[in-house]
């Protein structure tokens, strides 16, 4: 991810982000990590989770995932159908820890994280799930995601419940039975202890800067991917935060 002010706008200046993106047009690499051209390419069609709960009427619930920058994921789950609202932020860690600064250390135990507001009429946890391991981030990277590298961009599956415990568990194991990626799933299964929004120039980011190089090359190919491999989940108009307060 790269650093950001309070006002959204990456450090640096216009000037590194135009001339990233000229860097990767020209030499056919990504201005922030090697590899993030084909990140569409990437996404993985993967089956449905063998145990899930059955899609049912009932009150809303949560899901709190972290894999890798929150910009990304949030933007991803914003376009998947039965999502109420997505927000970034920091899982892992204490709340005296839960500031971007801070997390990007890396030494918080935070995550960034997303928190996932969903009809379960609508959408299963185990389906998002598959979202989260087929497009929106790669789950065989261990503390890192693409470009961005530490413990804070680890891939987690934060459970709510002893229920979204056991879902995530066995569907990782059915991942890993069926050979679905040449590497090892490496996606940690942990209680969520608690959850912190980030601050406020995080929500949202995909939408309000499209044209950021780093959105423009590690994220908006995910969108695509969702709706590419999951057509039947994807929206083409997202649920954003300042619609849902």
């Amino acid at each position: 991810m790269v650093k950001v002010t309070q006002s959204g706008f990456p450090v640096g200046g216009w000037r590194v982000v135009v001339l990233g993106a000229l860097i990767a047009l020209l030499l056919g690499v990504v201005y922030f990590g090697t590899g993030a051209l084909h990140a569409a390419e990437r996404a993985t069609s993967i089956p449905a989770p063998a145990l899930d709960n059955p899609k049912a009427p009932g009150p809303l619930q949560t899901a709190v995932l972290a894999g890798g920058c929150f910009w990304g994921t949030q933007g991803v789950f914003e376009h998947v159908k039965g999502v109420r609202r997505v927000v970034a932020g920091y899982s892992g860690g204490d709340r005296t820890t839960a500031s971007y600064e801070k997390v990007s250390t890396g030494t918080t135990g935070h995550a960034e994280s997303i928190q996932i507001t969903f009809d379960p009429a609508a959408v299963s946890y185990g389906e998002i799930l598959r979202v989260f391991f087929s497009v929106a981030h790669d789950p065989t990277e261990l503390n890192r995601q693409g470009p961005d590298t530490g413990t804070q961009y680890r891939s987690s599956a934060f459970y709510v419940d002893p229920t979204q415990q056991k879902i995530a568990t066995a569907y990782i194991s059915q991942l890993q039975q069926a050979q679905v990626f040449s590497r090892p799933v490496v996606t940690r299964v942990e209680p969520l202890k608690a959850f912190y929004p980030a601050e406020g120039y995080h929500q949202d980011y995909l939408v309000h800067n499209p044209r950021d190089g780093y959105i423009v090359y590690n994220d908006l190919p995910k969108i695509a991917s969702l709706q590419r491999v999951l057509p039947d989940m994807y929206r083409d108009q997202p649920v954003l935060i300042a619609a849902t307060k």
